[in-house]
C-alpha cells in the first residue's frame, strides 16, 4: 500500500512539472497583437466603378467618326456595362465577406485590372474617334479605376506582410515551446519504479 502510494506521489509530480512547463510558452501567441480589421475592398472600388459605370453608359458613340476604330469601342463598352452589372458584384460581395483572405481579394484584383485594361483601350479609341468632352470624361473614369486598383494592390501587399508577420510569430511561439518542453523533459527526474522492500 506504501508503496503504490509513492509510485503515485511520483507519477503526480511528474506530471504535474511537465504541465507546468506545457503551460507557460502558451501565453506567449496571445501576446502577441492582434491584426487590425482589413478594410472592405468594395470601399476602395466602388466610387470608381460607379463612376466608370456611369460615364460608359452616357457614352454617345453616334458622335463618334465612324470606321473600325468605333466599332471596337462599342463592343468594348458593351463587354464593360454588362461586366460591371454581372460579374463584378459577386467578386465584391465575396472579397467583402472576408477582406482577409488574399484567395477571395485576388480574383476581385485580377478581374479590376482586366477591366482597366479594356477601358484603357476604350479611351485610347475615343482620342482617335470621340469629342473631347467624351474624351475628358473616360480619362477621368480611366484615372479613378486605376487609383482604386492600385490601392486594393497595396491593401493585399499590407494584407499578406501581416499575415507574414503573424505566422512567423507562431512558428517562433511553438519552436519556443517545443524547445522549452524538450529541456523540462530532460530536467525532469525519471520516474522509475521504487525497489521493493
Amino acid at each position: 500500500m506504501r508503496i503504490s502510494s509513492v509510485v503515485f506521489s511520483l507519477t503526480i509530480l511528474c506530471l504535474s512539472g511537465g504541465l507546468c512547463v506545457a503551460q507557460s510558452p502558451a501565453a506567449a501567441p496571445a501576446a502577441s497583437s492582434a491584426p487590425t480589421a482589413p478594410a472592405a475592398p468594395s470601399g476602395m472600388l466602388q466610387p470608381s466603378l460607379d463612376v466608370a459605370q456611369q460615364t460608359l453608359s452616357a457614352i454617345k458613340l453616334e458622335k463618334w467618326k465612324k470606321g473600325s476604330v468605333r466599332d471596337e469601342a462599342e463592343a468594348n463598352i458593351a463587354a464593360l456595362l454588362r461586366d460591371l452589372q454581372t460579374n463584378v458584384p459577386p467578386l465584391l460581395t465575396a472579397a467583402d465577406e472576408t477582406p482577409g483572405a488574399l484567395s477571395k481579394v485576388l480574383p476581385l484584383s485580377r478581374h479590376i485590372d482586366a477591366l482597366y485594361d479594356v477601358l484603357l483601350r476604350v479611351v485610347e479609341a475615343a482620342r482617335v474617334s470621340a469629342p473631347p468632352e467624351q474624351i475628358t470624361a473616360l480619362q477621368q473614369a480611366l484615372t479613378g479605376l486605376g487609383t482604386a486598383r492600385l490601392a486594393l494592390s497595396d491593401h493585399m501587399q499590407e494584407t499578406a506582410a501581416a499575415q507574414e508577420r503573424q505566422l512567423n510569430n507562431l512558428q517562433s511561439a511553438l519552436q519556443a515551446q517545443a524547445a522549452s518542453l524538450h529541456s523540462a523533459a530532460s530536467a525532469t527526474p525519471v520516474c522509475s519504479a521504487p525497489t521493493p522492500v
